[in-house]
């Protein structure tokens, strides 16, 4: 897999935008982003769709909302995928690199997966019985100032702080933390995927280095995901996948992604395990 864009530089740019300038996004902008779009694969083998929206061309059956969060932009990408193994995962994958690649062409984007209006959404894609519709984005050009909103939301999700590494990150099982020294060469590509957006500020990812492999888990809130086909955390934890990738890419870490049948280690048990990173041998 090629880069399009400089990992590092651009997942330390990304930042969530909710108010934008009052401006259209150009047609060849909007161009860009739906064919990087159609060109985007995961290793996970599921193909995710995206979907371009503007609120003027929904009927006013199809009032496109996002209840005051978005300030100044009208366009929007919604994600479907078809309801399966990973989806989410793929979900959260992809979506991100069409994000990341956005920021590196200036454009805005804000993961919403629950502050908008999801039935006049689903019913403007046209979301089939057997997809899931996990998330959307606006896409805009970042306004210089900050709504009262945005600035709100921002404290409230306490959007610019990150768990630390002794928190995320763990060697041989869940009770020794991974230190930078331990990750060694993976050190950036860790901290990359620390840095990454989640639903509500979680950060739900985990990881245990182990068996000379990264096995990555989702903490979840297993009260209240129920029988939700949308357990948010894997999306979440599909974010994460594609910063440790692409970063692990541009410094040469050749590797793949693997579901073991079983990693052998012993998990808390809000903790899921969803797959593993495999290094190539040098």
């Amino acid at each position: 897999m090629k880069l399009d864009f400089p990992a590092e530089q651009t997942i330390k740019e990304r930042r969530s935008v909710r108010t934008y300038q009052e401006k259209s996004v150009s047609a060849e902008d909007k161009e860009k982003l739906m064919a990087y779009a159609a060109s985007l694969s995961n290793p996970f083998g599921v193909h995710v769709s995206f979907h371009l929206l503007e609120t003027k061309d929904a009927s006013n059956s199809q009032k496109l909302g996002t209840y005051g969060v978005i300030k100044g932009t009208k366009v929007f990408i919604g994600v479907t995928v078809p309801a399966g193994e990973f989806a989410l995962e793929a979900v959260g994958y992809d979506f991100e690199k069409l994000i990341l690649y956005a920021t590196h062409l200036g454009i805005g984007t804000c993961w919403l997966a629950g502050t908008f209006n999801r039935t006049a959404f689903t019913s403007a894609i046209g979301v089939k019985e057997n997809e899931l519709f996990p998330a959307i984005s606006p896409i805009g050009y970042p306004a210089g100032k900050k709504s009262l909103t945005e600035s709100l939301f921002r404290r409230t999700l306490k959007s610019g702080q990150r768990k630390s590494w002794s928190e995320l990150f763990f060697k041989e099982n869940f009770d020794i933390p991974l230190t930078e020294a331990d990750a060694g060469d993976y050190a950036l590509p860790l901290e990359m995927l620390r840095l990454a957006p989640s639903a509500t500020n979680k950060q739900p990812w985990r990881i245990v280095q182990a068996n000379g492999a990264y096995h990555f888990y989702a903490a979840i809130d297993t009260g209240k995901s129920g029988e939700n086909p949308v357990v948010i955390q894997r999306v979440d934890v599909g974010i994460g996948a594609v910063h440790f990738h692409l970063t692990a890419l541009e410094k040469d870490l050749s590797g793949k992604f693997e579901k073991l049948a079983d990693p052998k280690i012993a998990a808390p048990e809000n903790l899921r395990y969803l797959f593993s990173w495999i290094p190539e041998k040098r």
